[in-house]
């Protein structure tokens, strides 16, 4: 096994895990698919050097079993969450994860759509609310709207009172819109750095050359959170504003947040494409392309 084109992904099995002290076995429902899986699987992250190994960061389902040490967990307690830094494994039937990790899933969100919100919800309330700290009234750029940390974003950032502009393709405009979005930028056709100036704060999901001209966008005194760009922000190019990295935290508390702005209708559920688990190749395509809304979940049990 290794890394390379989504050919290398196989389906097969392994052993059930047990859970140790502190931990649980959920059987796992359904799984998020997101950008950093196929970033893992074609070798970006060279610390991978273990084989087989699982993928997938964000899932929903059901406890199966519980460690000694765990509480108010018993088996069948619906709950979806996140998996630890460094320790993947959400494209499985079963996994042994962290007490803390998971959150009590609601009978009204189904399995399909707490995976959806899992690793993204959190990834975007740390950006927007705890890294760059968006207030009121101030004016946020975020990259990529329409993918699922972006969606997610622009609810929250508006929820909070910041007026949002987004960049997508010109067929994800009305989408956009209908999420809070008040300016959408249509990156085919017209160039970011001319159609805003002067913005408190940008959230960027895309990476690359996008990242590096997005300080330019910014008032003095303004921040940037990149999460395409690796561990590491980018060097700003200038010197009077701040490039930040989201240090995201997988913790229940987050998952608990999350499912607190979706009842109070903050945020709503983003459009889903869902492919079975033994499909996770046709997923890793589509996901590379980046040419998708919403979120992709593979389905494990139907």
């Amino acid at each position: 096994m290794q890394t390379g084109s989504p050919e290398v992904l196989q389906y097969g099995d392994l052993p059930d895990p047990e859970p140790a002290v502190g931990e649980i076995v959920v059987d796992i429902h359904a799984a998020s698919v997101n950008g950093v899986d196929w970033k893992i699987r074609n070798g970006q992250y060279k610390e991978i050097t273990r084989f087989p190994y699982v993928l997938g960061r964000d899932f929903s389902g059901v406890v199966a079993a519980v460690g000694e040490g765990v509480k108010g967990l018993p088996i069948g307690t619906p709950v979806f969450g996140v998996c630890e830094t460094a320790n993947d494994g959400a494209y499985a039937e079963k996994i042994a994860i962290s007490a803390s990790n998971v959150a009590r899933k609601p009978d009204t969100v189904s399995h399909l759509e707490a995976a959806a919100l899992a690793l993204t919800g959190i990834t975007a309330i740390v950006s927007i609310e705890h890294t760059l700290n968006v207030q009121p009234s101030e004016h946020i750029l975020i990259h990529g709207g329409a993918g699922g940390v972006g969606s997610f974003a622009i609810q929250l950032a508006r929820h909070l009172g910041a007026k949002v502009a987004t960049t997508s393709s010109a067929a994800n405009h009305e989408y956009l819109l209908s999420l809070g979005a008040h300016k959408v930028i249509d990156y085919n056709t017209q160039d970011f750095t001319h159609c805003v100036s002067d913005y408190d704060a940008v959230l960027d999901t895309i990476g690359g050359e996008v990242a590096v001209r997005s300080f330019s966008v910014l008032r003095s005194g303004g921040r940037a959170a990149f999460i395409a760009s690796g561990p590491k922000a980018p060097l700003p190019t200038r010197t009077d504003v701040q490039a930040l990295r989201p240090q995201v935290n997988r913790d229940s508390a987050h998952l608990e947040r999350i499912m607190k702005l979706l009842q109070s209708k903050a945020v709503q559920i983003p459009e889903i494409t869902t492919f079975a688990l033994e499909d996770a190749a046709k997923a890793h395509y589509l996901s590379e392309s980046r040419h998708l809304r919403g979120k992709l979940v593979l389905m494990v049990r139907h």
